[in-house]
């Protein structure tokens, strides 16, 4: 019984186990709010290539002749 207990004690293979766990939760919160804070530029600038190509005038230019 005491080999069991001072094997079970020294066993580190679910801790491992846990912080590869906690690792890969870490970089899906980072990679989730890198989307988060770049998605919307990224759909303005193609909303921005889509309306150039469209033939409409871009959003930032003020209109002709003013």
């Amino acid at each position: 019984m005491r080999n069991f207990i001072k094997n079970f004690a020294q066993d580190e293979s679910g801790a491992t186990a846990i912080e590869y766990g906690l690792i890969a939760a870490l970089m899906a919160v980072v990679i989730i709010a890198g989307i988060g804070a770049v998605g919307g530029k990224l759909g303005e600038k193609f909303t921005s290539i889509g309306n150039m190509i469209g033939g409409e005038a871009p959003a930032e230019t003020p209109p002709a002749g003013g």
